[in-house]
């Protein structure tokens, strides 16, 4: 046993070499947990919400909105002029979100060229 006592005596200088050892192997040992044990979550498997999901989330948004606009001024809550400049502004960004979604849908479909979707549902 008294072998290894040299062996294990710390020398001046040398004690930065020991700590910056134990540093890398505890890292080491830290990246190798990391990469081989930890396994992800199911939520980092999904998918991510399209352009479509958003817009349609939005335009679902905004009828609650109007849905929520038209209750309160029936309570009492928004006088006459206030309701109408709410009602319009809103009723403005829904259509635009929906033309949003008419372009992005027709992006994805292609229809055939004079086929229109109304003359179809004659048919």
């Amino acid at each position: 046993m008294a072998a290894w006592i040299p062996l294990l005596a710390v020398q001046p200088g040398q004690s930065g070499d020991w700590a910056v050892l134990g540093a890398c192997l505890m890292l080491a040992f830290a990246v190798a947990l990391f990469v081989f044990y930890i396994q992800p979550d199911a939520s980092d498997m999904a998918p991510h919400r399209t352009k479509l999901d958003q817009l349609l989330e939005r335009r679902d948004t905004i009828y609650d909105n109007l849905r929520d606009l038209r209750f309160e001024y029936r309570s009492g809550k928004y006088s006459d002029g206030d309701f109408e400049a709410m009602k319009t502004a809103l009723e403005n960004e829904a259509a635009l979100v929906l033309a949003e979604i008419d372009q992005v849908t027709e992006s994805q479909v292609r229809r055939p060229r004079g086929v229109h979707p109304a003359d179809r549902s004659a048919q």
